[in-house]
């Protein structure tokens, strides 16, 4: 008689950050038993070898890191949490805080009274209580170790006392900064203005400060997009002791120097760049070979010929570790002499380069490459417009170099989504804008075959550059890494977007990307496109940069680096001295110290994604802002227990319908389903639904628009 089989249970699948959570879980809630390898991956029911090496990896590193002590070879135990640790202050809007410490798990409650003037973004140290409860551990700010941020805008207040204050504008700062009338500097009752804080005694309720610069009036473009910047802690004008020092910088190029490099001059050359784009990264070249094959050269401005290692202007780079691209500007990591001047690929100037050359058939396969130091002098430069124009007639300037090579990067792309690189391609909001940095009206803009052509090529330069150094040469290194998505927030996207009739299966991890790819395909055009788009994100880890290597999962690339945009990215650049160190026999790098600068450039990559979204959120508003009343097409694209965040279909502008303003029921968040529902009329709004709103108020200083549902619900 035959036996039916038993359905083996499906074992759960971690990435990184997820399995070093769920072992360091096992180890608390066991505080005084030793759990030796076998034991711990029994307990998470890991069973297959990937997962097995990566268990090994992370009871290492936590014992590295003073979280679990090793008693005999093999067998762990929990290391109690220290009563005193360093971390993150996060204001929350009560005035009250978290702290985030690498000491502990779980972030450390700080109460109001407790906080002892630490503020948002502070490095600060802090007293464990004795828990009393199962929430959260609680504490108080003991020391602050380092301010995150010790420069503020806002609205300077004079009184008839002359007494003055500055009214911080920026959000996450509860305090008001007195400002003695010596230290005004000029600065005048209701102008913008930033004051830096110079002391705080323990008995002064505010700081004190001085105004250090005075932004103009309140509404006025360029008084409010640097308002932006400071308020994310980024600079707004570069030093004019570095711009003078840029200016003497020798522009010839020596007969030397072009002796050292690999000349491409007379091989067809030229750059695709967005219409209104100044500092040229890079540059393609094309040559037929004997026998068919075909050089392509990726050219990258030689931005390290010019700025040396440790040099007043590269120190600056650093600090700043990337430009800011904000909705009407572009605030350069350097001077301007050099990202638009020097450095930048002009067409018909000798420029110096730093290249990857590769030799690939007609199906992209690649049969030689190499790296080094070129000069070239670029014959066209194109912009995405024209280069598409070529594209798709065949006709135009150097319409045989744009269409071979359009080919080919077609091949390179089909292959990269074949070996299951994920297609996220989010369409872009611009706004046109008048001469004073007024909006007139919103567009889109979509990437076509001329973008993913210099796209696949930087991409191809990027991966082979770190497969020759971390795959060949064995040296540390500068990565892009993106990690292994969380499984759990997928299956609850999983579950989550059924709803909507799509479906998203994957049995184990090598199906994520052919799945995803899928899906992201059915949603395009589709009223909830923007949204499962978002939400697909927020399930995926977040790149970054860091030496230690773990691949790239959206790409679908064991190794991957940046080496293409040296003038808008310092990790470019540091890529650029490692490879010429290399090339040389030079000794390796200090793994330690190049993870202590790719810290740096992650957190200023934040920091500046989120200036960039502060500013195209302060465009939307004052787009907004004389439409009051106006009705709209929606859909609603977040639910929280504060309300609903709805983004207009034609615009793609979001704001929030308040909780307060549902006021036809009494309204229960479902946190799990994505929507409230009303508990007597049983009305529903779920995330992804189309509704009809009105625009009642637009906020300037918070960069918010209120909405409220404009049909009779």
């Amino acid at each position: 008689m035959a036996h039916k089989k038993k359905n083996k249970q499906k074992l759960p699948t971690f990435n990184r950050k997820t399995l070093h959570k769920f072992v360091l879980d096992i180890f608390r809630k066991h505080p005084t038993q030793y759990f030796n390898y076998k034991q711990v991956a029994k307990k998470l029911g890991i069973g297959d070898l990937r997962t097995k090496q990566l268990l090994s990896e992370i009871l290492n590193n936590l014992c590295n890191e003073g979280k679990l002590e090793e008693e005999q070879r093999g067998r762990y135990k929990f290391v109690p949490t220290k009563s005193v640790v360093t971390g993150k202050v996060v204001l929350i809007a009560s005035g009250s805080a978290f702290v985030i410490s690498d000491d502990t798990e779980e972030d450390i409650y700080i109460p109001r009274k407790y906080m002892n003037r630490a503020l948002n973004g502070d490095t600060v140290e802090v007293q464990i209580w004795a828990r009393r409860k199962k929430r959260n551990p609680e504490g108080e700010i003991t020391k602050i170790v380092k301010r995150n941020k010790s420069k503020f805008v806002g609205i300077v207040n004079i009184t008839n006392d002359n007494i003055a204050f500055l009214i911080v504008t920026e959000r996450n700062m509860p305090y008001d900064i007195f400002i003695p009338s010596k230290n005004l500097n000029g600065a005048e009752h209701g102008k913008k203005a930033v004051a830096e804080i110079t002391h705080w005694d323990e008995h002064q309720k505010n700081p004190t400060g001085k105004i250090v610069d005075v932004l103009g009036n309140e509404g006025e473009n360029d008084t409010e997009m640097n308002a932006i910047l400071t308020e994310f802690n980024l600079p707004y004008k570069y030093p004019e002791n570095l711009t003078h020092l840029a200016e003497k910088i020798p522009t010839e190029i020596s007969s030397e120097e072009i002796k050292n490099r690999k000349d491409f001059r007379n091989t067809p050359t030229f750059t695709i760049d967005p219409e209104d784009a100044k500092d040229f990264d890079d540059a393609l070249s094309y040559k037929e070979l004997p026998g068919g094959n075909i050089e392509v050269g990726i050219h990258i401005a030689d931005v390290t010929h010019y700025v040396k290692e440790g040099d007043l202007i590269d120190k600056e780079g650093y600090e700043r570790a990337t430009s800011v691209y904000l909705v009407d500007r572009t605030i350069p990591m350097l001077p301007e002499k050099l990202s638009n001047n020097v450095c930048s690929l002009r067409p018909n100037e000798d420029k110096l380069t730093y290249s990857a050359v590769f030799e690939l058939d007609k199906d992209a396969n690649i049969h030689k490459q190499w790296f080094g130091r070129t000069i070239i002098n670029s014959d066209r430069r194109f912009n995405y417009a024209e280069a598409q124009e070529i594209i798709e007639t065949g006709k135009g300037d150097m319409s045989k170099e744009i269409t071979e090579l359009n080919k080919l990067a077609k091949k390179l792309r089909d292959k990269r989504f074949q070996n299951g690189s994920i297609s996220f391609e989010r369409i872009e909001v611009k706004f046109k804008l008048d001469d004073n940095g007024k909006p007139l009206g919103v567009y889109f803009k979509e990437a076509k075959d001329s973008n993913h052509l210099i796209e696949e090529f930087m991409l191809l330069a990027n991966k082979k550059v770190a497969e020759f150094v971390g795959q060949k040469l064995h040296k540390p290194f500068v990565y892009r890494i993106h990690d292994e998505p969380d499984i759990e927030k997928l299956h609850s996207f999983s579950n989550f977007i059924k709803q909507f009739g799509y479906e998203f299966k994957f049995k184990d991890e090598t199906e994520i990307s052919s799945s995803l790819n899928k899906l992201l395909e059915d949603v395009k055009g589709k009223t909830e496109q923007n949204m499962i788009e978002q939400l697909a994100v927020k399930s995926m880890a977040k790149a970054e940069y860091s030496a230690d290597n773990v691949g790239h999962y959206g790409l679908a690339f064991n190794f991957y680096t940046h080496f293409t945009s040296p003038i808008r990215r310092y990790p470019d650049m540091m890529v650029h001295r490692l490879l010429t160190r290399y090339l040389k026999n030079g000794k390796p790098a200090m793994t330690n110290e190049l993870n202590e600068k790719c810290k740096h450039a992650s957190d200023m990559e934040r920091l500046a994604v989120m200036a960039e979204r502060a500013s195209i959120k302060y465009k939307q508003a004052e787009f907004m802002q004389d439409k009051l009343g106006s009705i709209h097409d929606a859909v609603i694209t977040g639910v929280t227990e504060r309300g609903l965040y709805v983004e207009i279909k034609e615009t793609k502008i979001e704001g929030m319908i308040a909780m307060r303003d549902l006021d036809d029921d009494f309204y229960v968040f479902d946190e799990k389903n994505y929507c409230i529902t009303g508990e007597r009329r049983k009305k529903k709004f779920q995330l992804g639904n189309d509704i009809k709103v009105q625009l009642v108020k637009v906020n300037m200083q918070s960069r918010t628009i209120d909405f409220i549902p404009a049909e009779n619900f």
